[in-house]
Formats: C-alpha cells, sequence, structure tokens
C-alpha cells in the first residue's frame, strides 16, 4: 500500500507542460500526442521513482516541457546546440547536467527539468523506415528523453545498456515493442 502511495504521489509532483508547435501533432497522427505524453511521463516517473532515484526521493515539485515540434525547428537547434547540421528525432535538454540545478534544489519548491522536443518528420520517416507505427516509435522517444531529463545518457556502453533496458521495460508496460529488437538480433 505505502508504494501504491508514493506512486500516486509522484504523479502529482511532476508537472508536465507541452506545446504543439506543428499542426500535423494533431492533424496526421491517430492518437491523441499530449494525453500519449501525460500518460507516458506519469509511467517513466513512476517506474523511475520505485527505483529509489536521488532525484525523485526529494519533495520538490518537478515540471519539464514537451515541444511537438518540426524538422526545420529541430534542425535550428541541433545546429545551435550540438553543431550537427540536420534535424533529429528528438532533443533532450536536461538541468539535471547543471551543477546550479544541484546547488538550488534546497531552496525552490518547483524545479524545472529541462525541455523535449520531437521533430515530426524525421520521427516518421524513421517509423516507415522501421516498419513500425508512428505511435510506437514517438513513445520510444519520449520515454528515453524523459530518461535524459531524470540524468540517464547513453555515452558510455554500461550507461547506454542501463538505459536501454529501462526504456524496454518501461515501453512493455505501455505494451510497446522492444525498439531494440532488431539491434540485438531478437
Amino acid at each position: 500500500m505505502k508504494k501504491e502511495a508514493k506512486k500516486n504521489a509522484m504523479k502529482n509532483n511532476v508537472i508536465l507542460n507541452v506545446t504543439v508547435e506543428n499542426d500535423n501533432w494533431f492533424d496526421a497522427v491517430d492518437f491523441d500526442a499530449e494525453k500519449v505524453a501525460q500518460n507516458l511521463k506519469d509511467l517513466v516517473f513512476d517506474y523511475v521513482s520505485s527505483l529509489e532515484h536521488e532525484l525523485l526521493a526529494r519533495e520538490n515539485t518537478f515540471s519539464l516541457n514537451v515541444c511537438l515540434s518540426n524538422d526545420a525547428e529541430v534542425h535550428k537547434l541541433n545546429k545551435e546546440f550540438r553543431g550537427m547540421d540536420k534535424p533529429t528525432n528528438v532533443l533532450s535538454f536536461a538541468n539535471i547536467d547543471d551543477d546550479l540545478f544541484w546547488d538550488t534544489l534546497d531552496e525552490v519548491e518547483e524545479a524545472e527539468l529541462g525541455d523535449i522536443i520531437l521533430a515530426y518528420e524525421t520521427l516518421v520517416r524513421e517509423a516507415n523506415e522501421k516498419q513500425i507505427s508512428v505511435y510506437a516509435h514517438y513513445c520510444h522517444l519520449l520515454v528515453h528523453g524523459f530518461l535524459h531529463l531524470l540524468g540517464f545518457d547513453h555515452q558510455e556502453d554500461d550507461e547506454a545498456e542501463e538505459m536501454e533496458n529501462l526504456e524496454v521495460d518501461i515501453l512493455a508496460s505501455f505494451s510497446i515493442e522492444n525498439p531494440y529488437k532488431d539491434i540485438e538480433g531478437e
């Protein structure tokens, strides 16, 4: 019963703000992108909270932003912040990586975890190339972005394995197949 209470409390301590910059997110997908983002946020944060994650053990309220955008905007951001002159499927800007974030946590009631920006055209193209649904790819990229905002990364092999395992477990509980199965040779 205590775990259930903690789980429900976590849902109330994480605020998700969704901005839709591209009407295709409303008009060309067969799911409610905002509602799915909210449900996935709850799932990811509950799951990671159950692992006794250092940040989520705190009493703070956390907020994060998801922007459902397009290739042009993501291309611009990718070039400016990552030096890559092309669009990508998702960008995550995690505040947890900033020392100032940790230094001020005790002084603020609400802390912003960061931003996730998804590019509609790249996401759809990749889903078609992988022969998976746009919905499944969207869910995977959001879970991936949420984990980045919580400090998970994939720069080193052990980090990548941990993050991928988390993604697979979380997506399975949302009835999404392992996005890495073709890579792993399954």
